[in-house]
């Protein structure tokens, strides 16, 4: 087994490394839009079950990978198969959906950037509260040319410069820095929020049980959100695992990473809803919400909107940058170690290819909008693999060769920490990665594809 030349200091420090990771702009728009969609609180407690079982448990087995092999995605299945051959495939598999993920990213990011400065230079606020106006001006902005493309490359760079500076000092440091960061600018939204008047249909409208909205599809929204919202199925937790000090309990991280990106969805849908149902607006789903909704709901504040409007499009930045640095440096340190690439190189090859694929999916919004595969756009079709077919198929064989290709008593050495504390909970876990999760995933892939 290698020997683990990078780590994160400190437990403290993989948590908020991982959170960040995990932490992105599905929990700020999509979680509170479809947990109000299928049934608000009966969503819920559907999500939390499925989250801390399931979720949980999949990134605890990329966390057993990862650590256990001491190597980044290309190689950890390999070393973990004990020479037993083909296994890499799946990290393979796992860079290729983070390789397009990040890219797609880098175009919502720098959408978001965009808009920061639209709030501080007051071009959001000379829109009023005209909704068509407001429509407009996020149509012509997404399907221009420039402006897209200088925003995601401006956020691109910021992510090589934090990936940069390396494990500790650039991730962890971020990380640690950022996501109180995110935290504060969220429950101040929050506050802002449930302080307008008819605030209270708002969290009704989040949290008040209603079995009859909780259909079917709900019930495969609420498993699909669960499963995908922690960053697994791209590769990224086992590259973070393998960062994890051998002291720290894999459980525990697993539970308090589950734990905070759970609450920051929570809470986003506390600073989203309740202001948007004082306004009077019907909620909608994706960037309608966050570029077409919002900013009318902001301009309805009067002048401190301009200041809760540039607050919000701040945290929704740093979500975004706290997820794409752990999708980069997946892939800067996977391709470094595979093929001895110094880090210096490695990374700045893959912010070069990711940042270029960004452009053109942005592009094709607009001035590429005639290049279509399958009667699609390249951003929709890129859209398309990341949310239905990638992340579900490579957490699917993650899932399966971690059940049943690496020996138990592997796994349960890892999970103790080489005897050192106790794991009552692995029978149940075990049971879990075997059978429930596979058919969890095999459902949702196929629900997908058909779908």
């Amino acid at each position: 087994m290698a020997t683990q030349q990078k780590s994160f200091s400190s437990n403290l420090g993989a948590i908020m490394a991982a959170v960040g990771s995990a932490v992105g702009l599905g929990n700020i728009w999509r979680f509170p839009y479809i947990c109000g969609q299928y049934g608000g609180g009966a969503f819920l407690i559907v999500y939390l079950c499925f989250v801390f079982l399931l979720g949980a448990v999949l990134m605890m087995s990329e966390f057993v990978i990862g650590r256990r092999s001491q190597h980044r995605t290309l190689q950890a299945y390999g070393v973990v198969a004990k020479g037993k051959k083909g296994w890499n495939v799946i990290g393979v598999l796992g860079l290729i959906t983070c390789f397009f993920i990040l890219s797609q990213y880098l175009v919502l990011s720098g959408w978001t950037t965009s808009y920061i400065w639209d709030a501080v230079d007051g071009t959001l606020a000379s829109l009023g509260t005209d909704a068509g106006a407001i429509s407009d001006h996020f149509s012509s902005f997404s399907v221009s040319t420039w402006r897209p493309v200088l925003c995601l490359s401006i956020f691109a760079v910021l992510v090589l410069v934090v990936v940069l500076g390396g494990v500790q000092s650039g991730i962890e440091s971020v990380s640690k820095l950022l996501m109180p960061l995110l935290v504060l600018l969220v429950l101040v939204l929050c506050v802002r929020s449930l302080t307008l008047p008819n605030a209270g249909r708002g969290v009704e409208y989040l949290f008040m049980p209603d079995f009859s909205r909780l259909t079917g599809q709900g019930i495969l929204a609420a498993l699909g959100q669960a499963l995908f919202s922690l960053s697994v199925g791209m590769g990224a937790m086992i590259v973070y695992g393998s960062y994890i000090p051998v002291k720290d309990n894999l459980f525990s991280t697993a539970m308090w990473i589950t734990a905070c990106d759970t609450l920051i969805a929570v809470l986003s849908g506390l600073a989203i809803f309740p202001a948007v149902f004082s306004c009077g607006f019907d909620p909608t789903g994706g960037p309608g919400l966050v570029f077409c909704v919002l900013p009318n709901v902001f301009n309805m504040m009067g002048g401190a909107g301009v200041v809760f409007a540039a607050i919000f499009f701040i945290l929704l930045m740093v979500a975004a940058l706290t997820s794409a640095i752990s999708l980069l440096e997946t892939l800067a340190a996977s391709c470094s170690e595979r093929f001895n690439w110094k880090r210096l190189n490695s990374s700045m090859a893959l912010f070069v290819l990711t940042t270029a694929a960004g452009v053109v999916f942005s592009l094709s919004l607009g001035r590429l909008s005639h290049i279509k595969i399958a009667d699609l756009t390249l951003f929709d079709l890129v859209d398309k693999l990341n949310s239905i077919y990638l992340p579900p198929l490579t957490a699917l064989a993650t899932i399966i060769f971690l059940g049943w290709v690496v020996p138990d008593a592997d796994v349960r050495d890892e999970l103790s920490n080489h005897g050192t504390i106790k794991i009552g909970y692995y029978p149940v876990f075990r049971f879990l990665v075997r059978f429930v999760v596979p058919v969890a995933l095999t459902v949702v892939l196929i629900t997908g594809i058909k779908g």
